[in-house]
């Protein structure tokens, strides 16, 4: 009895002289308390830094939860949100919005319209975010390098407030949700075109991960992207016949496929860097399940229709459309696109964007790790997987 009391106290001693990126995963590990969240990507995790740069997101955005637009688009929270509380941290505060930003626990390099691959076009042109992925990371340097001079200048706590602790971004977790809109916007040209497109996407993915992991991270929490043919708009603005052109949901199939292959390929390139960057824990995260599930139970799942759209008008004769909160003069009369009403009832908010209650609804079903790979909750995801 006393040898098997020896061994199992050297198991445990053994498991905790690892570091912390190098612990395999194991049930029952302890929290990994993460002191801070660092937020990359587009629109769908974006609070609020496209708005501060641009136009501000306009009413009814924010409605359900916030009661006023809060540089998301969506009536309420986003699933970065969710993920901010159910870690037990504020919700992030964009890096780029100035006003009364509190950055201790972390902050949000996502802008709306982001993309991956570098964008060569002007924002009002294309809608495409001048802050693409190599720009988030070239801010995030310097919100390091200033931040923790100004903490080590500072002479009393009272001025290191709003201010993370250097120590806290190789503690943090790092959250990347990108790639939507680079495969959105190659639906101009064929389907291979697009696929062709991804292994340069996914390099310069890897690319950014990487330079993370340089500047000190350790815990990724990385999204694949949605099924893109199942958003409203791709109803709209690609419209088809014959069989295959639409799959049982209603959605562009050939889309949906285009998502797949990059989803695939990139969980491919995560497994590949888990051998090159020896530290990191790396938790690639099947978001296109979650929402896939829920957009082809919508009923069981106390939805309606998931190609309905709760905010704005879109019909086939673009001259007719009318964006989420806008305004516009149609045939000399002037037409307002408001809520719907009850967006708790809708999967999409805008067309694009999903809803407060959607949001939520996917996040409860990817944090807990069942659609993870390796499957661990998101609260164990410091612990590195071999």
């Amino acid at each position: 009895m006393e040898f098997d009391r020896v061994v199992v106290v050297w198991f445990l001693v053994t498991l905790w002289v690892l570091g912390a990126g190098d612990r395999q995963v194991v049930m029952g590990l302890p929290p990994c308390n993460f002191p801070a969240i660092y937020n990359f990507g587009d629109s769908n995790s974006d609070t609020g830094g496209i708005s501060a740069a641009f136009l501000a997101v306009p009413p009814p955005n924010g409605e359900t939860f916030f009661g006023r637009p809060s540089g998301r688009t969506s009536d309420g929270r986003l699933v970065i949100d969710f993920i901010a509380e159910h870690l037990g941290l504020p919700y992030l505060h964009a890096y780029l919005d100035s006003i009364r930003s509190n950055f201790e626990h972390g902050a949000n390099f996502a802008t709306g319209g982001s993309t991956i691959q570098p964008s060569n076009v002007s924002f009002y042109q294309s809608g495409v975010s001048p802050f693409s992925l190599d720009v988030q990371l070239w801010q995030f340097d310097q919100f390091k390098a200033r931040s923790g001079e100004l903490y080590r200048q500072a002479k009393n706590s009272s001025e290191r407030k709003n201010l993370p602790k250097p120590d806290d971004f190789s503690k943090a977790i790092y959250t990347i949700d990108i790639g939507q809109n680079d495969l959105a916007s190659g639906f101009v040209n064929p389907i291979d075109v697009v696929v062709a497109s991804i292994p340069k996407l996914l390099d310069q993915f890897v690319m950014a991960v990487t330079k993370l992991y340089h500047q000190g991270a350790r815990t990724f929490w990385i999204h694949n992207t949605g099924p893109i043919g199942c958003l409203p708009l791709s109803r709209v603005y690609f419209s088809g016949s014959g069989p295959g052109f639409y799959d049982q949901n209603g959605c562009v199939k050939s889309h949906n496929d285009v998502a797949v292959e990059y989803n695939r390929q990139l969980k491919e390139r995560l497994v590949g860097l888990r051998s090159q960057l020896s530290h990191a824990a790396l938790t690639y995260v099947d978001v296109y399940a979650a929402k896939y599930e829920l957009i082809s139970n919508t009923r069981k799942h106390g939805f309606i229709d998931p190609l309905k759209i709760c905010c704005g008008i879109y019909e086939r004769d673009p001259a007719r459309h009318v964006g989420c909160g806008q305004k516009r003069y149609i045939n000399g009369t002037e037409i307002y696109a408001t809520s719907c009403g009850n967006p708790s009832m809708y999967i999409s908010w805008d067309g694009v964007h999903y809803t407060h209650a959607a949001n939520h609804w996917i996040a409860n079903h990817i944090l807990g790790g069942a659609l993870s790979d390796p499957p661990i909750p998101i609260t164990e995801a410091c612990y590195k997987h071999r």
